[in-house]
């Protein structure tokens, strides 16, 4: 399993700074890895929400369809996406800080079936996408990394 997680300090308020990482279609504002994200069900982040997030990769980007399995307003959403040769599960939680907020991004990467031996291969990659992401998160929300 390949694993990337920050926390960025913001003076955003929290209800802003979980509206702004709930609603999935702002992927795209900090992550460079992203091309495009567009909700599918729901109305921006929420408990029923699902969106299709392009990711680079070789040809025209990898759709990976991101389904919220846990949301609790303001503190803490987590959404998952499935393909065959992997799984992806993103927590995102935010808790007051001063007069502003501290943002936690958990990402994991896990390879599915057999593919799971090449795990290790993984954790490099992944953790220079999410240094990558890292800098654009900091930017999006105004903060630093802490």
């Amino acid at each position: 399993m390949a694993r990337y997680s920050t926390t960025v300090r913001t003076e955003m308020a929290p209800a802003d700074a979980f509206a702004f990482m709930a609603d999935l279609r702002n992927f795209e504002d900090w992550d460079p890895g992203v091309q495009r994200a567009t909700q599918v069900d729901g109305h921006g982040g929420g408990p029923d929400a699902t969106f299709d997030v392009v990711v680079d990769a070789p040809g025209s980007g990898l759709t990976l369809r991101y389904v919220t399995t846990e949301y609790d307003a303001p503190r803490r959403v987590v959404v998952r996406a499935e393909s065959k040769m992997f799984t992806s599960l993103d927590r995102i939680d935010v808790e007051p800080d001063g007069t502003g907020s501290l943002v936690t991004y958990d990402a994991e990467l896990r390879l599915n079936g057999p593919l799971r031996v090449f795990d290790l291969v993984l954790r490099p990659i992944f953790g220079r996408i999410g240094g990558r992401a890292d800098d654009g998160l900091q930017q999006a929300l105004d903060g630093e990394k802490v």
